[in-house]
């Protein structure tokens, strides 16, 4: 243990430990903008880049709280005028070059610079001079970057090098004209992005957001046109923290009534094509193992992780389940089953989704994924952006009632309801895998090992005598570390699921901003949890709407008419080094 003095508070903390980590120890507030401290997620940012949070030595030398260490007998003050005045001088230094538009940002109200300028007492910015003016990058369908917002903190670029290895933000230039860019300074959409988001989850200011598509959500309702919305089921334990609910809370009856009051004309649920796609990745993994096919399956649920795979891992592309993502799989179905009973034409059909993923909205443009002239779905809001329709329409979420999603595309299991979390994609699979294999129902099911936040998971699963061994990756990084070993034959697995998100789709970048606390993430992988042991049907194939449509329109599961409608195909992407 290390002692030494904050404020004249006698502290001992161990050694190793940074003068934040003894201050908070002690319940001392030292303000803080680029430090980012998710250890449990494997991201650390403590360059001190922005030198907020200075404090003072017994010396009078201030040094940086964030990534200093402490040492014996050290003695600091976080009080004086000198580290005040500092403080508020880095502060206005940061605002001198950063634009004034704050009341029309993406980021007011939830602006991390913003709040500090708050917090620090800034009423007014000394400093005036020239001001960095660069080209925002809007050339992508998931990702907006703002140079003209960048503060250097440098959070986006520890989560894209370090957490996720995709290594497409680095910082570019010198001195003043120094912005956090991409590889060559190319847009967004000629780079190694996989539009995870993370990016955007940790950016304190308007620097990185989300395509917005509202727009195009308004312009679709005023229209003519049948429009259908789904709902992911990471959304429903998520969206109730936009309106000052408890994180956890599940909130699936208030969002269908809102999305009702919205003006949508059918309103059902992803988690009934969760249990589709559940049926169809199950059959997949079943006919490898009984023709002896290629193992390990990957899932393919998650469009950000595909794109990686597809630039990083170019050789293994014969290894993925060629399923569509839920909601891709609900787009193709909806403009097909569901139109021809309805008697709609496809083309008087608008598709909207709602997810907590940024990824969906490049996934949903992939022409793979479609027919000649239209896409299986057709706009993609993240979980913040249908938070502002609602907002929008002066809607009290928190007194709507509880309504019910629409049917026969609102059916849905406990089994669908897990994919919002890291593990459950598996999980699910493996419940229906067991019974087509063996006829039984499998009767625990609840695979603890496979559920968590820890960014790799794997156990062990019989079936009929067989032992599988399985595995869970959650981030890009993990995924890298897991698809190495296997590629140099040093892991064997028979089925893994990947994530690029921590805790999978809980943490996806369409999502409320978590603000440094993981417990939000273990809330909402609780709330979807809950769900799944408080539906009566846990079984995907216990599903009667399901039962149904596989009867009267698709045929067997993994049959030509599934694979037509339901399953897609990968695509080699370069590297850019």
């Amino acid at each position: 243990m290390i002692n030494l003095k904050i404020n004249d508070k006698d502290i001992s903390v161990e050694d190793g430990s940074t003068i934040l980590e003894a201050a908070k120890k002690a319940n001392i507030n030292i303000p803080t903008l680029c430090h980012l401290d998710l250890h449990d997620l494997g991201l650390v940012n403590q360059d001190a880049n922005c030198r907020v949070c200075m404090v003072e030595r017994k010396n009078g030398s201030m040094v940086p709280a964030c990534n200093t260490l402490v040492k014996e007998g050290m003695t600091l003050r976080t009080d004086t005028l000198k580290v005040i005045n500092t403080r508020r001088t880095m502060v206005e230094l940061l605002l001198s070059d950063h634009p004034k538009d704050c009341l029309v940002c993406v980021k007011n109200g939830d602006c991390e610079l913003q709040d500090l300028a708050e917090n620090v007492n800034i009423n007014r910015i000394r400093y005036e001079g020239e001001v960095i003016k660069f080209p925002i990058d809007d050339s992508s369908l998931s990702i907006v970057r703002d140079p003209n917002k960048c503060i250097l903190c440098k959070r986006c670029e520890t989560v894209c090098t370090d957490v996720q290895t995709v290594g497409t933000l680095t910082d570019i230039g010198r001195g003043f004209d120094t912005v956090v860019g991409t590889q060559y300074n190319n847009p967004m959409h000629q780079t190694n992005c996989t539009f995870c988001g993370q990016c955007l989850a940790v950016c304190p200011t308007g620097a990185l957001s989300e395509v917005n598509c509202v727009h195009k959500i308004y312009d679709a309702l005023r229209s003519d046109k049948t429009v259908i919305v789904q709902a992911a089921p990471a959304v429903r334990v998520a969206l109730g923290e936009e309106f000052g609910m408890e994180p956890g809370s599940v909130v699936t009856g208030k969002m269908v009534s809102a999305l009702k009051n919205l003006g949508f004309d059918y309103v059902f649920d992803t988690t009934f094509a969760a249990d589709l796609t559940t049926i169809e990745e199950a059959a997949e993994l079943v006919h490898r193992l009984k023709h002896g096919g290629k193992l390990p399956i990957l899932t393919s649920c998650c469009p950000s992780w595909v794109k990686f795979i597809e630039h990083n891992f170019g050789d293994m592309l014969d290894i993925p389940s060629t399923c569509k993502s839920p909601h891709e799989m609900f787009g193709s179905i909806a403009k097909t089953y569901f139109a021809q009973k309805n008697n709609i034409p496809r083309e008087d059909i608008v598709v909207v989704s709602i997810m907590p993923c940024v990824a969906k909205k490049y996934e949903s443009a992939r022409p793979e994924l479609g027919g000649e002239g239209y896409s299986d779905v057709d706009h993609v809001i993240t979980t913040r952006e249908l938070a502002s329709m609602i907002k929008d329409f002066s809607i009290s979420f928190a007194d709507l009632p509880d309504t019910e999603f629409d049917n026969p595309l609102g059916e849905s299991t406990g089994a669908g309801n897990i994919f919002g979390a890291s593990g459950g994609v598996l999980e699910s699979s493996l419940r229906t895998a067991y019974h087509m294999i063996t006829g039984e129902d499998l009767q625990e099911l609840e695979f603890h090992d496979l559920r968590g936040l820890k960014g790799l998971k794997e156990a062990e699963v019989e079936i009929d005598g067989k032992i599988l061994k399985v595995a869970t990756a959650s981030g890009l990084g993990n995924a890298r570390r897991l698809l190495d070993n296997v590629r140099k034959g040093t892991e064997d697995y028979d089925v893994i699921e990947i994530m690029a998100c921590p805790g999978g789709c809980i943490g996806g970048g369409g999502q409320p901003f978590i603000h440094r606390d993981i417990s939000i993430l273990e809330k909402r992988m609780e709330a979807i949890h809950s769900v799944d042991k408080e539906k009566e049907v846990k079984l995907s194939y216990k599903n009667e709407s399901i039962k149904k449509i596989y009867d009267e329109y698709l045929g067997e599961p993994y049959g030509e008419k599934a694979h037509e409608l339901l399953h897609t195909e990968f695509v080699y992407r370069k590297k850019y080094e």
